[in-house]
């Protein structure tokens, strides 16, 4: 380098061509380079570096973060008198800004005699980045002139950046009354933090937008259309891209438009994918990200990474990351399992993906295998990781196994991880040491009392759930029961058969305004009908403002938990006139259950067979089991038998379809066909000492009592023992 230096000393060669090669290297991001050759001009002796030189240094010096460099340049602009000039001076300020210090920031400042408007914009900026935000605003205020647009972006931007929306959007309503003409920088600033409450004030900056002529800038249209998307206007959204010039159009817009769409219209969203494709830009990686989350058949799935394939983008891990969320979305976990194997550089989103996808798939052993492959070739898990894992179908010792891991890797104190060990171990039945977890939890939230209050409902804990539920009332730490707790809570109420808490509980959903949750309701019509109350489930399902098919459902088996069969019935069909929900299949083994409790055979059957005619429903085995049930009580065996035989081709062989045939035999006493049910049932649940005890009674209707014994002491041969009843009725 010296010698080269030393040729051009030798030849005419001047200081501006040194500068231009600095500029060069300097653009070029060739930093370390740049710094080398200004050292060497510095020891020339037939050059000496200028202002610009200096600048390039200090730039330079800035990008490389070299604090040693960037002082050494600072005391040789000093020694050189070179400070006078306003662009080393302000090159000065952004190698402080970038070293992040703002003692030296404010010092050099305060030596400029007359700052222009890049000094003013670089202090403020630095100040809110650095964190000293009331310093930028006692800079503001003693500012001569503010009448520069730069200045007041500056400030925007910087109390935006600090999380002050509120006086971001405030400095731009004050701005634009002093006059001082808004820019696109300023309009795409205060546009990025329009969202739902504040859709009026984003309204009237696209009115400005407008009226000033901006709405020729790219980036300004891009802004528009990501406020109205963030207020959940997609016309307006939309609007604005059709109207917006095609030149305007750029990947950004597109990219905005897709992304956008793809959460509230995702066919839509594939249009405007082909919109873009055919105005001849190309997609880039966020396109894919955007528009494989928009596709909902694995046709269009394929093409759109067929289509990312051939443009390029394979080997982006964000993008295969995409690909493999989709094709998990289709259930098609060999094709996510195959882009997983073929990507080279995998991240950890990559490694989580592929173990939710598993999770999805019930796979919880691969998910597994997965994840101690991760491990080995030592890249780190992170909660996302075990919250995965722990939401799999993980037996109890793998279960311990990925607890130590997060033991291990010091994730226990994470509240997402400490919930899903609680959720984990309830569903193995080791209540316990879910609640040991629980105790044990530094932070709770409304999940972690939901899930400890969830757990012991479903071990068969329910007085201890209601117990957790009264110290979740009395936490010192305000944390509100939402729809899934109360409706745990009623679960409880029906478990214990307690109408009290019940309706206690109905009150405080009142009282905290959670009434009008469609959950809640359908909660309520549920425990009222359970605990006896039917006219209450009546009243409940009246004063709901919005129904679903659950709340249909809920009353529709509510009539016929307390034998109203027509009640049922005329439920079902105003259900169907209102046309506001559909049937469903619990919907029609509710309404045949009810048919079958109030004899009402003609209406069963009318009923049944409108499933696939009419609703497009394919009979399952509960319906089947609810019309045998309902002819056998009316004494249609012959016809029962003949459904089951029906059912069998059908959907298979099932116990619960010969259970209801069975039933219908010891009601009526046909010996006959009952005995042959007998044996089917006994060569498919040999051990259940149900079919001996109606066997017997069978036996007995008929009068042979020598039967009806042998048949119960068979339940002794085989070792069967008749399970004990309980009740929850206290003496």
């Amino acid at each position: 380098m010296r010698k080269a230096l030393s040729a051009i000393g030798e030849s005419s060669t001047t200081l501006l061509n040194l500068n231009r090669r600095l500029t060069a290297l300097t653009r070029s991001g060739e930093n370390r380079n740049a710094l080398k050759l200004f050292a060497d001009v510095h020891r020339c002796i037939t050059l000496r570096p200028d202002q610009y030189s200096v600048s390039l240094a200090i730039t330079a010096a800035g990008h490389l973060r070299d604090t040693i460099f960037g002082g050494q340049v600072h005391c040789y602009a000093i020694r050189s008198g070179l400070l006078c000039h306003s662009h080393v001076s302000n090159t000065l300020l952004s190698l402080y800004a970038r070293l992040g210090n703002l003692a030296s920031l404010k010092r050099k400042f305060e030596e400029i005699i007359e700052p222009d408007v890049y000094s003013w914009t670089t202090l403020l900026s630095a100040s809110f980045k650095l964190g000293d935000i009331e310093y930028a605003f006692e800079v503001f205020d003693k500012m001569p002139e503010r009448d520069d647009v730069a200045v007041w972006n500056a400030m925007i931007t910087g109390c935006k950046e600090s999380g002050y929306h509120g006086t971001s959007i405030e400095l731009f309503r004050e701005m634009h009354k002093l006059g001082v003409r808004h820019d696109k920088f300023g309009f795409a600033t205060v546009l990025s933090m329009c969202y739902y409450g504040s859709l009026d004030f984003g309204k009237q900056v696209h009115s400005l937008v407008i009226k000033a002529g901006f709405f020729v800038a790219s980036s300004v249209v891009n802004a528009l259309i990501t406020m109205y998307f963030n207020c959940q206007v997609v016309v307006d959204a939309r609007l604005v891209f059709e109207e917006a010039d095609v030149a305007v159009r750029d990947q950004v817009t597109f990219n905005v438009v897709i992304d956008g769409l793809a959460g509230f219209k995702r066919e839509e969203s594939l249009l405007v994918f082909r919109q873009m494709v055919e105005a001849g830009l190309r997609p880039t990686d966020l396109t894919f990200v955007s528009v494989m989350s928009s596709c909902s058949c694995e046709t269009m799935g394929h093409q759109v990474h067929g289509l990312s394939i051939k443009t390029g983008y394979e080997e982006y891990t964000l993008v295969s990351n995409s690909t493999m969320t989709m094709y998990s979305s289709f259930e098609d976990f060999g094709a996510a399992h195959k882009v997983f194997e073929s990507l080279e550089e995998k991240d950890l989103i990559t490694w989580n993906t592929m173990i939710s996808g598993y999770n999805q798939a019930n796979l919880g052993q691969s998910a597994l295998l997965l994840y101690k492959r991760m491990h080995g070739i030592g890249v780190k898990p992170d909660e996302f990781t075990f919250g995965s894992l722990l939401a799999s179908s993980l037996d109890l010792d793998a279960l311990e196994m990925v607890q130590a891991c997060v033991i291990k890797f010091g994730l226990s104190s994470k509240i997402e991880i400490s919930n899903a060990l609680i959720s984990a171990y309830s569903k193995h039945g080791k209540i316990t040491k879910a609640d040991l977890i629980f105790e044990s939890s530094p932070k709770k939230n409304l999940i972690s009392w939901n899930a400890i209050i969830s757990g012991f409902y479903h071990n068969g804990f329910s007085f201890e759930g209601l117990e957790r539920f009264s110290c979740l009332l009395e936490a010192e730490v305000l944390i509100i029961p939402d729809a899934y707790t109360l409706s745990i809570l009623l679960s409880i109420c029906v478990d214990i058969s307690s109408l009290m808490l019940g309706e206690q509980t109905h009150a405080y959903a009142l009282r905290h305004g959670q009434f009008k949750e469609t959950l809640i309701g359908n909660a309520f019509i549920n425990m009222y009908s359970q605990c006896g109350t039917l006219q209450k489930s009546l009243a409940v399902f009246h004063q709901m403002s919005d129904k679903d098919t659950v709340s249909w459902n809920s009353l529709i088996s509510a009539y016929a938990r307390h034998g109203k069969g027509e009640s049922a019935v005329l439920t079902y069909k105003t259900m169907q006139d209102e046309g506001k929900v559909d049937p469903d299949a619990a919907t029609l083994s509710a309404v045949l259950s009810a048919c079958g409790h109030a004899g009402l055979v003609k209406e069963g059957l009318e009923i049944f067979n409108s499933m696939v005619e009419f609703h497009g429903l394919i009979p399952n085995v509960d319906h089947f089991s609810c019309l045998v049930d309902l002819l056998g009580r009316a004494g249609h065996l012959d016809e029962a038998e003949s459904l089951v035989k029906i059912s069998e081709k059908t959907i298979g062989s099932r116990v619960d379809v010969w259970w209801a045939l069975f039933s219908a035999c010891a009601a009526h006493g046909d010996l006959k066909l009952g005995k042959m049910v007998a044996r089917l049932l006994m060569e498919k649940e040999k051990n259940d000492p149900s079919v001996y005890v109606q066997l017997s009674n069978i036996y007995a209707g008929a009068g042979l009592w020598k039967e009806a014994e042998e048949t119960r002491k068979a339940i002794n041969m085989i070792g069967a023992m008749k399970q004990r009843g309980c009740s929850w009725m206290r003496l």
